[in-house]
């Protein structure tokens, strides 16, 4: 599986339905992650191939997805993003985490494995 583009139809389809429901309630199944970036950030260019990485890495344990900032404005707001790239850890039964700048793959692993209780693996 490789990472996801999320539009706001596809994040009410696949994360959280927010006209349904005020309190944040994750659909998905396995924990994700949600790379919000943009076309022209040279950090999050060098993101990108790390959270190809682990959507390979974490193959059906962990889901990768992309929201462009520029296109999705209103899910921007909605998680008040100021700078990207920001990385939004979502467990399936908890409350998300925020994790701003371009982090280095050991420490993605790091916090999947803290926030997810994730191990890589077969």
């Amino acid at each position: 599986m490789s990472v996801e583009h999320l539009t706001l139809e596809s994040f009410k389809e696949k994360i959280f339905d927010f006209e349904s429901s005020k309190e944040w309630k994750y659909k998905g199944e396995n924990p994700c992650i949600i790379d919000f970036y943009a076309d022209w950030c040279a950090p999050c260019k060098a993101v990108a191939p790390i959270m190809e990485d682990l959507s390979k890495e974490y193959d059906n344990k962990v889901d990768i997805f992309k929201i462009n900032t520029e296109e999705q404005m209103e899910l921007s707001a909605m998680f008040g993003i100021r700078s990207i790239p920001s990385i939004l850890f979502v467990p399936v039964d908890s409350q998300p985490q925020m994790a701003m700048g371009a982090l280095p793959k050991a420490q993605f692993e790091q916090l999947i494995k803290e926030v997810f209780q994730v191990e890589k693996g077969n």
